[in-house]
């Protein structure tokens, strides 16, 4: 079983040294999956993706109250972290208020802000219009701090299997400075930085609904935020507004959403005002690498 996790996590390394190396998957008449650099009768082309959506529309929307002739537009965030939003509209007839540029706010944690204020011109008419809302998890104005994060599990050693700019999936600006460090099933995944926790995932089997699996995502004090995906399924042991401290016990690894093996997905991001970065973090200890198994080279 180990040999076979070493195999796997080992493509995703051979990956970053050899990009024009293709990797094939086939499965066999007894179902059982392989993978190789060799393509063979069957075989489709693997391709390893590491997107992260998250989707807070339940959590970050408008609210807008409605009198007669005038509409009250708030936007209330129920995350336990700020939010940059951006609220535009279009279309407009009949509407006083609306203003020609986009609003852009910074949510406090836990908010409900008024962002406008529409009155119709003609109160015997309605008040037309569109409002086009985005939004970005975290504050711009925060300044990251130097940190050495302590290793985000227990047990080991366990070894990098894709690092940061990997071609398979560490190559978009969510990501790209994102570490995968292949380990079995089940190994405990501990707080790495200490923070709030403001978003998890915790009911995703196999490869689920979304790429990131199970996911815990902690907002800390400069405003960074630590995120660790692909957890195991009901593992997850820390809530929404809970803070937790270094070494504080998250969930267990696993396996889930588009992941290319059991590994944990560790990615440090904050918000640069357009949207969610990763940046460059490192452990306070050394990692090796996998070595190149889909080579045939131990």
């Amino acid at each position: 079983m180990l040999a076979r996790l070493l195999f796997f996590c080992g493509l995703c390394l051979a990956s970053q040294l050899a990009m024009a190396m293709t990797i094939y998957k086939s499965t066999d008449a007894n179902g059982v999956v392989s993978y190789s650099d060799r393509p063979s009768k069957g075989a489709k082309v693997f391709v390893f993706q590491d997107r992260m959506v998250e989707r807070l529309d339940r959590q970050v929307y408008l609210d807008i109250k409605k009198q007669k002739g005038v509409d009250v537009v708030f936007a209330r965030n129920d995350l336990y972290a700020p939010v940059e939003v951006a609220l535009a509209f279009i279309g407009t007839s009949n509407v006083r208020g609306a203003p020609a540029q986009a609003i852009r706010r910074v949510l406090p944690p836990r908010s409900n802000t008024r962002l406008a204020l529409l009155t119709a011109i003609s109160r015997d008419q309605p008040l037309v219009y569109s409002p086009q809302f985005q939004y970005s998890l975290g504050d711009p104005a925060g300044t990251a701090q130097s940190y050495r994060y302590p290793l985000p599990w227990r047990g080991g050693p366990f070894r990098l299997s894709q690092g940061a700019n990997g071609q398979y999936s560490h190559y978009g600006p969510k990501n790209r400075y994102a570490m995968d460090i292949a380990m079995p099933v089940g190994t405990p995944i501990i707080a790495a930085r200490a923070g709030v926790v403001v978003k998890t995932e915790n009911s995703q089997s196999g490869r689920g609904t979304d790429a990131s699996g199970n996911f815990v995502r902690v907002l800390h004090d400069d405003g960074t935020m630590g995120v660790y995906l692909h957890l195991k399924q009901g593992s997850v042991s820390v809530r929404e507004g809970q803070r937790v401290k270094v070494g504080s016990p998250l969930a267990l690894s696993g396996n889930t959403g588009n992941s290319s093996g059991p590994h944990l997905h560790f990615v440090v991001q904050r918000n640069t005002g357009e949207g969610l970065v990763s940046i460059p973090y490192q452990f306070n200890q050394p990692l090796g690498a996998l070595p190149n198994f889909a080579l045939g080279k131990q």
